[in-house]
């Protein structure tokens, strides 16, 4: 029975690249293996044929007799090209394709040096420190390099030996029937070392649990969820691998009188009754004192005005923001009998012409009428 061709077993173009042909033979490998299959009589006969097409075309000698000469190029029976029996490196190259999915790969050994892990540290600050910036120090908890051992975690004196059960490779391979794959040694989990004399301050880890301080600079302008990144102030590496980064989640402790939206600052300002009506000038916070804002006749509530450039300067911005002062009219409470006595005679007089003195009252009760007719 004649071979099919070995582009078509895979499903590839003949120009495919060695990354396509390792997708393609990897999607074959898992769907017809036979411990997956074993019901299926064909499935170890469609793993062999996709099996023998990748470890052809992935090796160039192969692939460019084979492309020469089809099948016959790499027949060794026809004395040359070497053919691709069933048997031979079967694990090494089953092992290179699904390396990736179990974290072996292929036999090569894995690097044992890594680097730090990286902290983070959430900071409260005020709006005030938050718009003029600030230095402050925090003390955090962190894994050091150990310095009885300096890292290798064995007792001064004495040295970390090859592990035992992987050889130093820091992998071993488990094979079940076709199946086979790397993964870390359970002895070393990965080193290929181990610690006979452990260090009699890390007990044999290495690096241990410090608290240190660190001065932090708060550029001014920062907001809500900004990060300020200190390099080299995470946990120590491993191995002689650097150290992770420490980033400083700046948080904004709420504000009494503000509300902040990016570089512009909000504030509700209470005006009293008489001068919303005739007008008159107030003095409103700000972050460098106090302002002056007047106040024009006949202003409701709700009204919202702008002092410019009494905000913030954004951390990445050129201009100050504005402070928006949203005014609410104040009714007056506790009032005396000739207090009332006056807003009853001032109340007699606008229902004489509420159109005029209550404009909003009566287009709301126009609309009310329409609305029931």
């Amino acid at each position: 029975m004649a071979k099919k061709d070995f582009y078509e077993v895979l499903g590839v173009n003949r120009d495919a690249s060695d990354e396509e042909l390792k997708k393609a033979y990897r999607k074959l490998a898992m769907k017809h293996h036979p411990d997956r299959n074993p019901d299926n009589p064909k499935a170890e006969e469609n793993f062999k044929e996709a099996k023998e097409a990748y470890e052809i075309l992935t090796d160039s000698n192969k692939r460019a007799a084979y492309d020469q000469y089809g099948h016959a190029g790499v027949d060794p029976s026809a004395g040359g090209g070497g053919g691709a029996g069933f048997g031979g490196n079967f694990t090494d190259a089953f092992g290179d394709i699904f390396g990736d999915i179990f974290g072996g790969g292929g036999g090569r050994q894995r690097s044992n040096v890594y680097r730090g892990a990286d902290l983070r540290y959430n900071m409260e600050i005020s709006l005030e420190d938050a718009a003029r910036g600030t230095e402050t120090k925090i003390k955090i908890p962190v894994m050091e390099e150990c310095e009885t051992c300096h890292g290798s975690g064995a007792k001064p004196g004495t040295q970390p030996v090859t592990c035992t059960t992987c050889g130093g490779h820091g992998q071993v391979r488990m094979q079940q029937g076709f199946f086979s794959v790397q993964q870390a040694c359970p002895k070393c989990h990965g080193t290929g070392k181990m610690i006979k004399d452990p260090c009699p301050t890390c007990h044999g880890a290495g690096r241990v649990k410090k608290h240190k301080t660190l001065s932090v600079k708060i550029p001014a302008g920062v907001d809500e969820g900004d990060r300020i990144r200190l390099t080299g102030e995470g946990e120590a590496g491993v191995n002689g691998g650097g150290p992770g980064d420490l980033y400083v989640v700046v948080h904004l402790k709420p504000h009494h009188i503000f509300k902040r939206d990016g570089g512009n600052l909000h504030c509700e300002m209470p005006i009293s009754f008489t001068t919303a009506a005739l007008g008159g000038e107030i003095e409103v916070p700000t972050l460098e004192g106090h302002a002056k804002m007047k106040i024009p006749a006949e202003t409701q509530t709700g009204a919202a005005f702008r002092l410019r450039g009494k905000g913030i300067k954004p951390l990445r911005g050129n201009e100050n923001g504005d402070l928006m002062c949203h005014v609410v009219v104040e009714t007056p409470v506790k009032l005396t009998e000739r207090q009332k006595v006056l807003l009853r005679e001032m109340e007699d007089i606008n229902q004489l012409d509420s159109g005029k003195h209550s404009p909003k009252a009566k287009s709301w009760m126009d609309k009310a009428k329409s609305f029931f007719q």
